[in-house]
């Protein structure tokens, strides 16, 4: 360890050896205190950044250190110290080096933010140890009345005792005033500058200290003392001293007192002017940068042994700035008040506090603001910046920044590439403002704000520009985080910090980009929003789309699927109060109704894929739950809809040409699922799906007759959320789904059920104008009202998805399948009768939408099987770990010769995806009620144990949002998007229902 440090880090083996006594590093000395962490630290830092310039901190903070938050994370750091500069239990400096030696290392001690202490004897240059056991003699006394000392007595000239008094006073004064950053330059082999700063004025004070290590008088040192640059201007000398011989006897060990070396005394001049110095020769005063004034130091007189500490200001306009910029700070954090200056000639956007500035930003603007992933941008003609030497942000807007500070900011890592590149030029700070200008509107005012700040900014020096390029974005986005809160519903206002950080999801992924990815709505609707087109200047709508997630379904036609939209909408939209942007969705796919079915892939309308049978119900769940949570919600009945494809076969329609109420377009869809539904996709084949063989492109839906429940597919697609295509033609599982769950299943038959109920009441109320759907019995046509449609899956419900736990159930018509019981089936029907057996998580979904179907005792005991065997730290596993194709790793790189998992076959056979799990703790909440109050309290722990693990995950990822799923056992899958609309959404609904 001692090898280490003398070659990586001298200045702190010249510190370690300080406290020792010797060059021999006691390990245990050492140890107690904490200099081993910080040689580990000191071989760190060397490792990682910064060859050239060490910086070692010991008992303060580094030069420029972050503004800290007054609540923050708990993070590593060293113990409180008592640096001293010997201690009892040591040999004297003395006996292993030169006298001379003594007044630099104590400069170097008095320089350390943090307590510092000596042993008498030291001062008085004692060349022995002074033992506590046998010494019998006395020490000696004061008498500063004399100027011939007896062997007894000591003043202010015996030793180094003025030296020390007047780095005691210096100590004080640098603690009383918050001194409390600190740098260390190894200038070279024998002389270290330590530098203490105080944050609020930025004054500095530098000493520079001439180890002598060896005796001067017998060993060479070179008088060629290198130049140094002190940033700023120097005010004062505050003290120069040196140690120097005098005549005297020589030096004999007194029998009745501990007497010191008499032949050496200090020479020391206190707060006089640079030009007066004796030690430096001269002072020029250069550049270094556009803005960084620094005075370089010629030493003459810096010999072994000598000690100058320097009294430092910025520049005048550099102080000036600085003054300006925690004047403007100040409306963020009272703790910029100290320091501050008036700006008298500042720019009029700064004179409007941020807060309204930010009150301005609609929800859509602050997408812009806060967030936008690199391919959001790259679609709008931009892209994420890219640190050089480093990585892209995440974000284009504020949340890339600062989830990076977020990690910087605590352990004050000035290294960080990051760091670098705000020093090393004004790109990233540009940045920030000109994407905001560019933008215009309200974001163009947000962006004129930055770019006054900053213009202060880049006047300061370039070490400043990271703390406070760091305080001017923490006091903006904190700022514009609570204009997003007071735009949202009072469940987000009033609730917890995760509420509110969840709720930040939906500005996350609801926003408009350039192309507006949502289909054009009718122009007769109201409360749509417009602008104007940059390129055509022609008036357009922007409504705002959410994407499905983050990073990988973020823009282009692979924006928006109606799937992924209905399941998170409800969460993100209504739960946080954005009510209008809701019902611009809701509608907005309701125009794109094509065979009775709503899209998968939207592609903007034009590009829509019809291949899935479940997001329609998803699609008329959240018309319910628009009805009953928005007030008034029930009006959206009556909205107009622009059909672009108002016959199966009709090319795209232009917005306006035929409108339809939404009542008519909901009662199309389930009029067309009664009828039957049998089609082919519209260019069908590789140019659409590559991988899907020839089968799969057809599509058929239908109702049976008998249980009501709806049912589709065929074993080459898959039409539900489990949809994984195999794409290996190594493993040969390339065209075949890997979850077909053709036939019935549960989720969507709870989702049917839950619509038919809701509109059996609606049409008792006269709100709803049809009464049922018309099928055909008998080659004739009937009614079947929605009541009967209703009760069909209610009375055969559990008869066919129960698995009952007594093994001679005559309901169960495949016994020999069965392998857990107790559970519901995943489906009904399936072409291969085993998949229906597969324990999923896939039945909480009907138990939430659909309660009525199930007895509360079954649906209990099938949900703790379901905790049981599926519940995951974040997510629900796909499929029973008893299942013999179970697999909890997700690979889409992987194409072996394994049929299970060759192009992540394995996507629903196992990983844990995160939105399923918000299903089954909500229907945990709903039967534990009707169980008793002890299991309900008892389900409410569960729920919340369960719920801080997504806090946890959603503060530490640099995304700010959940996952879309992970590998077993809640391990990290780097195919997942890191951050998912659904995902976010469920837990929200979680807690709106606690």
């Amino acid at each position: 360890m001692l090898d280490a440090a003398r070659k990586l880090r001298p200045d702190l083996y010249v510190v370690a050896e300080l406290f020792t006594g010797s060059e021999e590093l006691d390990n245990v000395f050492v140890t107690r205190l904490g200099i081993s962490s910080l040689i580990r630290e000191a071989m760190s830092a060397y490792n990682s950044h910064e060859e050239g310039r060490l910086v070692y901190r010991y008992g303060g903070e580094p030069v420029g250190s972050f503004v800290q938050p007054s609540l923050r994370p708990l993070v590593p750091g060293i113990a409180h110290a008592l640096f001293m500069d010997v201690t009892h239990d040591n040999e004297s400096p003395i006996t292993h080096r030169s006298a001379y030696d003594s007044l630099p290392s104590s400069a170097i001690v008095s320089m350390a933010c943090c307590a510092t202490g000596s042993t008498r004897g030291y001062d008085e240059l004692v060349p022995h140890q002074i033992s506590v056991v046998t010494e019998e003699r006395f020490y000696t006394k004061w008498n500063p009345n004399v100027a011939v000392l007896s062997a007894g007595e000591v003043n202010a000239s015996s030793g180094i005792i003025a030296g020390k008094n007047a780095l005691n006073r210096l100590h004080q004064e640098l603690a009383a005033r918050g001194f409390i950053q600190v740098y260390v330059d190894q200038v070279d082999e024998d002389i270290v500058a330590v530098t203490r700063h105080c944050p609020h004025t930025h004054q500095s004070v530098v000493a520079v200290s001439r180890t002598a290590f060896r005796d001067p008088k017998t060993s060479f040192y070179s008088k060629e003392v290198p130049q140094m640059c002190i940033p700023g201007k120097i005010e004062e000398v505050i003290l120069e001293a040196r140690t120097v011989e005098r005549s005297a006897e020589p030096y004999k060990q007194d029998e009745r007192f501990i007497n010191g070396l008499p032949q050496y005394t200090v020479e020391i001049r206190e707060h006089i002017q640079l030009a007066d110095s004796k030690i430096v020769r001269q002072a020029g005063v250069t550049t270094k940068g556009p803005n960084e004034f620094v005075q370089e130091i010629d030493f003459e007189n810096l010999t072994p042994g000598s000690v100058i500490i320097f009294r430092v200001s910025l520049d005048p306009n550099a102080q000036k700035s600085v003054g300006i910029l925690r004047s403007h700070l100040i409306q963020f954090r009272p703790h910029f008040k100290s320091g501050s200056l008036q700006d008298d000639q500042q720019y009029p956007i700064l004179k409007i506090p941020f807060e309204t500035i930010a009150s301005k930003l609609s929800l859509a603007d602050l997408n812009h603001v806060l967030y936008r992933c690199d391919a959001e941008e790259q679609e709008d003609g931009g892209g994420t910046y890219n640190i050089p030497n480093w990585t892209p942000l995440k974000y284009a807007g504020l949340q890339g920044l600062l989830s990076v500070m977020a990690d910087i900011r605590p352990n004050n890592d000035l290294g960080h590439p990051f760091c670098d590149n705000l020093r090393s030029g004004d790109w990233m700070i540009d940045y920030v403002s000109n994407r905001l200008i560019v933008r215009g509107g309200a974001c163009a005012d947000v962006g004129k704000w930055f770019s006054a700040m900053f213009s202060y900014l880049k006047t300061i020096p370039r070490y400043l520009i990271p703390c406070y390029f760091d305080a001017i974005l923490v006091g903006a986005y904190t700022t514009v985080l609570e204009a997003a809160w007071k735009q949202m519903s009072s469940f987000v206002q009033n609730g917890s910090t995760l509420v509110k950080h969840l709720a930040l999801g939906s500005v996350q992924m609801c926003g408009v980009g350039r192309f507006p990815a949502l289909p054009v709505l009718s122009p007769s609707l109201t409360d749509v929003p417009y602008r104007t087109n940059n390129i055509t200047q022609e008036k357009e709508q922007c409504c705002p789309s959410l994407a499905a997630g983050l990073p990988h379904f973020s823009s282009g036609i692979f924006r928006c699927w109606g799937r992924d939209t209905f399941i998170s909408l409800r969460g993100l939209l209504l739960v946080t109060g954005r009510h209008v942007e809701a019902r611009n969705i809701i509608l907005a796919f309701a125009g794109t109704l094509r065979h009775g079915l709503i899209p998968n892939l939207l592609g903007q309308g034009t590009y829509a894929r019809y291949n899935c049978r479940d997001a329609v119900w998803w699609w008329l769940q959240c018309i319910q739950d628009y009805c009953n949570i928005v007030p008034n919600g029930i009006s959206i009945l009556k909205c107009p809809v622009s059909r672009m494809y108002p016959k199966d076969d009709s090319t795209p329609l232009p917005a306006g040409q035929v409108d339809q109420p939404l009542y008519e377009v909901i009662q199309e869809a389930l009029q067309r699922h009664a009828q039957g539904m049998n089609f082919r996709e519209r260019n069908a084949g590789p140019q659409i799906d590559r991988n899907m063989r020839d089968e799969g492109f057809n599509i058929n839906v239908g109702v049976d007759p008998v249980t009501g429940f709806v049912y589709g597919g065929n074993r080459l697609n898959c039409g539900t959320w489990m949809d994984k295509m195999g794409e290996s033609e190594k493993a040969r599982n390339k065209g075949i789904p890997a979850t077909p769950r053709e036939g019935s299943a549960v989720e969507i038959v709870g989702l049917s059920k839950s619509t038919v109920r809701w509109l059996t009441d609606l049409n008792e109320k006269k709100v709803y104008p049809y009464k049922g759907v018309t099928v055909k019995r008998e080659g004739k046509e009937v009614l079947l009202t929605f009541s009967e449609w209703d009760k069909l899956i209610q009375n055969h419900f559990e008869r066919h998805f129960h698995v009952s736990e007594d093994p001679n159930d005559p309901n169960e018509q495949r016994p020999d399948l069965v392998h857990k019981r107790g559970i519901y089936k995943d489906s009904c029907g399936a072409s291969s009768p085993w998949c229906d057996y597969q324990l999923r998580p896939n039945f909480p979904v009907a138990m939430v939408v659909a309660p009525e179907l199930f007895t509360a005792s079954k649906a209990w005991k099938a949900l703790e099987i379901v905790e049981m065997k599926l519940m995951g730290p974040l997510g629900m596993k796909t499929l029973d770990p008893d299942d013999m194709v179970y697999c909890g790793v997700y690979d889409n790189a992987l194409d072996n010769e394994n049929y299970n998992v060759a192009k992540g076959f394995n996507y629903h056979q196992g990983p844990e995806w995160l939105w399923p799990i918000g299903y089954f703790l909500r229907a945990k909440l709903h039967f534990a009620k009707l169980i008793d109050q002890e299991t309900y309290q008892k389900t409410v722990v569960l729920v919340k144990n369960v719920l801080s693990r997504h806090y946890i995950h959603l503060e530490r990822s640099s995304w700010k949002g959940l996952p879309e799923l992970t590998n077993e056992n809640g391990q990290y899958c780097s195919f997942s998007c890191e951050t998912q609309a659904w995902s976010i959404s469920v837990v929200l609904e979680v807690l709106h229902d606690l």
